[in-house]
């Protein structure tokens, strides 16, 4: 972790509280300076994590409170962040949601904000540039709203690299055996070193997160027909993507694309700024 001089030894909590403390104010400069430009209102702000704490950090780490594990792994701890979302207009002041949404519903739901929708294809996929991409518009959440019952996306796949080490669907979530690190009986590392992980494995176990969202409670046995419509979904997803667990490859499986200019070309400025007279809302990530 590292803080500004201006930051160092000012905040409660160590280093950590210090960066915490920077970042705030980071975030405070981009908001003094939309005002102070007259777009404040006309700007979505968003601020969300990438994962849970790297626990191995122990004092750097963070926390993820009672949520089990962290980064690096597919339990709660590891995969469940905040999100704060601000538009005036659009996104009504003190909305709470408890829909589950992943960062890469970003891009087709900031798409959908700008007036410039992704395409897509039959089976509702987003295009880019003739490409299949992961990712659904979710805008409609931002707002306050719900997700439709039959959304083609009410269920979940939790990939670690090529590994289908979980699936969910709406509370219900079914974990696969596999190993994962953890901390657990360890030594925390400190001020910057990290501490060792140990290995662990989980078998064929279900949770029901809205009655034990840090995931202690196997009720694998009590809910036999839950576990085969969530294997059923799994099976859906080794299909496409494939599982390296279970040695599948899967017949959608695709490297990762990047967006980047074609042929050299280079953007027409006239365009661009007809674009941009359409565009309602600029876009900041902090």
């Amino acid at each position: 972790l590292f803080a500004s001089n201006s930051f160092q030894g000012k905040a409660a909590g160590g280093l950590y509280g210090d960066v915490v403390a920077e970042i705030d104010a980071s975030v405070g400069s981009v908001l003094t300076a939309l005002e102070e430009t007259g777009h404040l209102d006309d700007t979505l702000v968003l601020f969300t994590s990438d994962n849970g704490p790297w626990l191995s950090y122990g004092n750097h780490a963070g926390s993820a409170g009672s949520f089990r594990e962290g980064k690096g792994t597919t339990f709660e701890g590891g995969v469940r962040v905040p999100c704060v979302a601000r538009l005036p207009g659009v996104i009504p002041a003190g909305t709470v949601s408890d829909e589950s949404l992943m960062t890469i519903d970003l891009l087709p739901s900031l798409a959908q904000l700008t007036g410039q929708p992704l395409k897509t294809d039959a089976e509702g996929h987003c295009i880019v540039r003739g490409k299949k991409i992961d990712g659904h518009d979710h805008l409609d959440l931002f707002c306050g709203g719900k997700r439709a019952a039959d959304a083609p996306d009410t269920y979940h796949y939790y990939y670690r690299k090529n590994e289908l080490q979980a699936v969910r669907k709406g509370d219900w979530k079914l974990f696969f055996p596999h190993g994962y690190r953890t901390m657990q009986g360890q030594e925390l590392g400190q001020d910057g070193k990290p501490g060792r992980y140990t290995q662990h494995k989980i078998g064929e176990e279900l949770f029901n997160l809205s009655t034990d969202p840090h995931e202690t409670k196997d009720v694998a046995k009590q809910y036999p027909k839950v576990v085969e419509q969530l294997q059923a979904i799994a099976e859906t997803a080794r299909a496409d993507l494939g599982d390296s667990l279970t040695k599948r490859k899967g017949n959608g499986a695709r490297p990762p694309g990047q967006l980047s200019k074609q042929n050299g070309s280079k953007a027409n400025p006239s365009k661009s700024a007809e674009k941009q007279k359409a565009i309602p809302a600029r876009l900041v990530s902090q």
